[in-house]
């Protein structure tokens, strides 16, 4: 059993290992005023940073999901490590031999398995390197040379080689004194007839790291056609590795990265080299696993991707152009939304990928080629339209139905409308506002499935429009009903122009609304500034401020659908000081309901005269409010 560390060891590694330096190996930090520094959370998703740091306490804390503490508790919650595997990584960061005070100075038995693993990987990567200068490694050396990769090349890279024996790394490993469970555990070994086994074995090799430089795993290359293995085997899932959550090359990508604003996100290891030397120095790869939810979270971070700046950053999707590419390209659309950065997709006009592109046209070719993106919806629409005849109405009715559906998932309604209008003129279809519609129908669709836990689409449109699950059960709320129409086409104004509802809306409450949905609206408008407050991002922000994709596409349905047949200036005008009124006045009836209903009952009770008198002059009062609300009309707001 390990010791316990040295108190004063413990001491000397928080002094010697600044957190905000440890903070900033897995996300990028900003000037948060005070000395401290912000970055988005890594402990939960968040739209802008909540998360700070306090580089003179050596403290952080999380206002979002209170996450706190110093420079150990953010390496153990973060990486999942024990207080003294913590302590043990810095330590290792900062040179400090540390003591335990049951057996002296640290030995290797006494370190907590998560170092262990790291140990033996870099170990082994170190091997494996030495190995790439060997006779039996010519097939590698070459294999590198043929793509346009030197010797410098191979050594920035860590690329190394495992030789064809069976146990060669096994025996190397057990002479640096791990043990044969640590080498099965760690996944460079594998169980054999007679022992462990390498798991790779005559292949090229590339060190794995973590965002903070650390080897957790090995991606190898199959070099020999007797070779029955796949072309690119991986670490498994081990407790340091889990391929969902790794990014090839993100330790030597993050700064600039950050410094840029841009990542750009290739499909292999070599292509990631061949970025980085031709210049495309934020290159990084998935590791054997599509792009996913987990590597978004960690460009976010990276990044600071963050909702209040959305022109602000950039990820760039490479793919090669044939159909297996295209397809990757797709799959990455569905992660888009996750980013508030700009997500733009590079295609090779070549079918060729970056390495194949530098080894043929050199460096410059693979910076034009990220420089070319396109954006994401866009390739997804084209690729789409592609595939259908456009010169045929039958043609452009299937390109429509396919990419309609596709463009519905954009849950920023003012992004969808605009790609709406885009897909229109994609497919030829002259009547923008059917294609918009179309595409807002299919969006009520989809949040309607999502609800119901179903993917079958309803045989016919909703006949109301939906409504938040608290609200469900008893009767339908019909929101088209007569009875809610002041109040629908006054959000549609506060929503469409909101300059002439303005100041006047921004008074009102939510209870003068009641349908409970244009409730939650009325609270939306308010929580995103008021109709006061509306700017060119208004309607940015009140998606943003949507507490769920229903309200979203509500507010999204009152921003598109027409408020009269006729747009004069004049008649709109007139109506929205109408709706102003229609609603006003219904709040007031209802409230004068309520007060006289209160009056009878104190009324009739001995003894509550002052309270009944009270009553009707306030009753008195709202009457003469109606009056004038009816004779003066918005004049009177």
């Amino acid at each position: 059993m390990a010791g316990r560390i040295n108190d004063e060891d413990v001491k000397a590694v928080r002094d010697a290992v600044p957190i905000d330096a440890v903070v900033s190996e897995y996300l990028q930090l900003r000037p948060a005023g005070g000395g401290n520094l912000k970055g988005l959370c890594p402990f939960h998703d968040e739209k802008s940073p909540s998360f700070q740091v306090s580089p003179s306490k050596g403290l952080f804390h999380c206002f979002g999901c209170q996450e706190g503490g110093d420079t150990l508790s953010f390496v153990m919650k973060l990486e999942h490590l024990s207080f003294a595997e913590a302590v043990e990584r810095l330590a290792a960061q900062a040179g400090i031999t540390l003591r335990y005070e049951q057996g002296g100075y640290g030995l290797g038995r006494q370190q907590g398995e998560r170092t262990r693993l790291v140990e033996a990987h870099k170990v082994a990567a170190q091997f494996y390197v030495e190995q790439l200068a060997s006779p039996e490694a010519e097939i590698g050396r070459r294999f590198l040379a043929e793509r346009g990769f030197d010797q410098a090349a191979a050594q920035h890279f860590g690329v190394g080689y495992a030789p064809a024996g069976w146990d060669h790394a096994v025996r190397f490993l057990r002479g640096r004194g791990f043990t044969d469970k640590e080498l099965l555990l760690s996944g460079i070994a594998q169980d054999g007839r007679r022992g462990p086994i390498d798991r790779f074995r005559g292949r090229l090799i590339w060190p794995i790291r973590d965002i903070t430089g650390e080897v957790i795993g090995f991606g190898a290359r199959r070099l020999r056609d007797d070779d029955n293995g796949p072309k690119y085997l991986n670490t498994p899932e081990t407790p340091i590795y889990r391929k969902s959550q790794v990014l090839y090359g993100i330790d030597l990508a993050k700064r600039d990265i950050a410094k840029d604003n841009r990542a750009v996100v290739v499909e292999g290891y070599t292509d990631v080299m061949a970025c980085h030397l031709a210049g495309v120095t934020t290159a990084i790869a998935t590791c054997g696993t599509a792009f996913g939810g987990e590597h978004v979270k960690i460009l976010r971070r990276v990044l600071l991707d963050n909702s209040s700046a959305h022109s602000a950053g950039e990820v760039v999707f490479t793919f090669d152009g044939d159909a297996a590419g295209q397809k990757a390209a797709l799959r990455a659309f569905e992660d888009d939304q996750k980013f508030a950065a700009r997500t733009s997709i590079a295609v090779s006009p070549d079918n060729m990928d970056p390495c194949e592109l530098r080894l043929a046209k050199g460096d410059e070719a693979v910076r034009e080629l990220i420089e070319s993106g396109s954006p994401l919806f866009e390739f997804a629409m084209r690729s789409i339209a592609a595939r259908h005849n456009l010169d045929t109405v039958e043609g452009r009715s299937a390109a429509l139905e396919h990419a309609a559906p596709l463009i519905a998932q954009i849950k920023d309604p003012s992004i969808r409308h605009d790609y709406g209008v885009r897909l229109s003129q994609i497919v030829g279809n002259p009547d923008e506002q059917f294609v918009i519609r179309r595409i807002g129908q299919l969006a009520r669709w989809g949040r309607e499935r999502q609800r119901a836990g179903t993917d079958e689409r309803p045989t016919a449109a909703p006949a109301a429009t939906p409504v938040p699950p608290a609200q469900r059960g008893g009767p339908p709320l019909n929101l088209r009903s007569p009875g809610y129409l002041p109040e629908r086409e006054l959000l549609k104004f506060a929503i469409q122009f909101p300059e002439l509802v303005a100041p006047a809306f921004d008074a009102y409450g939510e209870d003068e609304f009641t349908a409970a949905p244009y409730a939650v609206i009325r609270r939306v408008i308010a929580e995103a500034g008021g109709v006061v407050a509306a700017d060119d991002g208004y309607l940015g922000r009140l998606s943003e401020a949507a507490p769920d994709d229903t309200v979203r596409v509500m507010i999204n349905e009152f921003a598109v659908e027409a408020i009269a047949t006729s747009r004069r200036q004049r008649e709109l005008d007139r109506l929205a000081a109408d709706y102003l009124v229609q609603v006003r006045l219904a709040a007031v009836n209802r409230r004068i309901a309520d007060l006289e209903s209160s009056a009878r009952r104190a009324e009739a009770q001995s003894g509550n005269a002052q309270s009944a008198a009270d009553i009707r002059q306030e009753l008195w009062t709202l009457v003469q409010y109606r009056t004038s609300l009816k004779e003066r009309g918005a004049a009177a707001l």
